[in-house]
């Protein structure tokens, strides 16, 4: 925690512009533009251009690399003249997503930083903010980055246009991304009595099916992705929105980590701790287990579907359901993943930097990454094109749920200030304590919200 906050003072350091005030999603569009004349410039016929690009995807071994080499491998083709290095971040840490903030502000302090990255929607503020991403408006034109959204054929979902907006301004395209998704395992559920064919709606029947899958199946019951700090809060924060509640204020000056709904969603997570309902293992032990087979239920993100599907051939009976809710509430899904944004300074590479998002953005690259990784396709025209998806989702159901949850779904909210590494990872620490320790709930949770409420701007109480 030292070297993330050592880091940030040397960010705030050299940035040039911080604004630590709260500010809301979105937002009024302004109407002052920059001319045409300042925008970055063309790119000259012929004028050689070499980018850096920071993923995470390039940190994860299999269908993740693979496909993103293939993807950068395409866009070298199809622009000779733009050469991209393309990196994970720097660091170690099992899930690289985790690594991606450190390693930029490492590289902002060694005076380096890539051009193009690809940073979380929990990073929205902070990149905004403190890392120096570039409006693209301001850089290629509302016109243009409208244009890339509506695309030559399938347009963005409504949904996923804004997500990385700010101050109406976008800053981001929304890249990759998925909902919570309910994995299980038919085959269990048929061991277990129960009906495969009638996957759980809501909480309370997803425990009983639990308990059912573990003593007549013998097998694990079920695993929620989104109650450890290593998962991060993408999913804890649907499943409170779900139940009513919020992690922070709506203006984005109070922390609620501790509201009624909070409280209740994670002392339903303990209480299936505690009646064996879920096994005590950490993220990558419980999606491992799962593509082994040997436990019945999953909330996930599409982004491991492959690796599922991988586990599953001809051993099991894999399939999906949307994310269960809580009696007589609607559910609430929010988004994992992540967007790309423009860091560098030159003229030339900024518009190297944006013909290489538009590419990986289009509709024969999302028809790639759907089809090899399982992302949401963000274009879901491509779902009923013969030319794109069609046959794909055909014969992948498993996709159906992200779709059908896409239209009501709320952004992934990010926390404001310097310091929202630490308010988010402290909440994420007391949620994790009280599932898989046994610390009281209320407690706990009223605690970690009085410790990051000092690290909020203002050090509000």
């Amino acid at each position: 925690m030292r070297k993330i906050r050592s880091r940030a003072a040397i960010v705030l350091a050299l940035a040039t512009a911080l604004t630590t005030a709260a500010c809301g999603l979105g937002g009024t569009t302004s109407s002052q533009q920059p001319s045409a004349a300042a925008f970055a410039p063309e790119l000259k016929p012929g004028q050689d251009v070499s980018i850096v690009f920071e993923s995470y995807n390039f940190g994860q071994a299999g269908a993740w690399t693979d496909t993103f080499n293939e993807l950068i491998g395409k866009f070298g083709q199809a622009h000779p003249n733009i050469h991209v290095k393309a990196q994970k971040p720097q660091g170690n840490s099992p899930n690289p997503a985790t690594d991606t903030i450190p390693s930029i502000q490492a590289q902002i302090a060694a005076g380096n930083p890539p051009d193009v990255a690809q940073l979380g929607f929990s990073d929205l503020d902070f990149t905004v903010h403190s890392l120096g991403a570039k409006p693209l408006d301001d850089l290629f034109g509302k016109d243009a980055v409208q244009g890339n959204f509506a695309g030559a054929k399938h347009p963005y979902a409504p949904t996923a246009r804004t997500l990385a907006d700010w101050d109406g301004k976008t800053y981001g395209v929304p890249f990759v991304f998925s909902t919570p998704v309910l994995y299980y395992n038919a085959t269990l559920f048929s061991q277990a009595g129960l009906d495969p064919a009638k996957p759980p709606t809501t909480w309370a029947e997803v425990q009983q099916d639990a308990q059912a899958i573990k003593n007549v199946a013998h097998a694990d019951g079920v695993y929620l992705d989104c109650l450890t700090k290593e998962a991060k809060d993408w999913c804890y924060q649907s499943l409170v929105r779900s139940d009513g509640g919020r992690v922070i204020s709506t203006d984005r000056k109070s922390l609620t980590f501790d509201a009624p709904a909070n409280v209740e969603v994670v002392k339903m997570a303990q209480n299936m701790v505690n009646t064996g309902s879920t096994p005590k293992l950490t993220q990558k032990q419980g999606y491992e287990e799962f593509a082994r087979g040997g436990m019945g239920m999953l909330l996930e993100t599409s982004a491991i579907q492959a690796t599922f599907e991988k586990g599953a051939k001809d051993k099991w009976d894999l399939r999906a359901a949307p994310m269960p809710s809580f009696d007589g509430k609607p559910t609430v899904p929010t988004n994992s993943g992540a967007s790309l944004f423009v860091l560098a300074n030159d003229p030339a590479k900024q518009r190297a930097g944006w013909e290489l998002i538009k590419f990986l953005t289009n509709e024969q690259a999302y028809t790639t990454i759907s089809s090899k990784i399982g992302y949401l396709p963000l274009r879901t025209g491509l779902l009923n094109d013969p030319s794109g998806l069609q046959a794909w989702a055909a014969k992948n159901p498993l996709i159906q749920p992200n779709v059908a949850q896409l239209d009501r779904m709320e952004p992934w909210v990010s926390f404001p200030g310097n310091s929202y590494l630490q308010i988010r990872d402290g909440m994420m620490a007391a949620v994790e304590k009280s599932v898989y320790q046994g610390a009281d709930p209320q407690a706990t949770l009223s605690a970690a919200q009085k410790d990051a409420s000092a690290l909020m701007p203002g050090g509000n109480k």
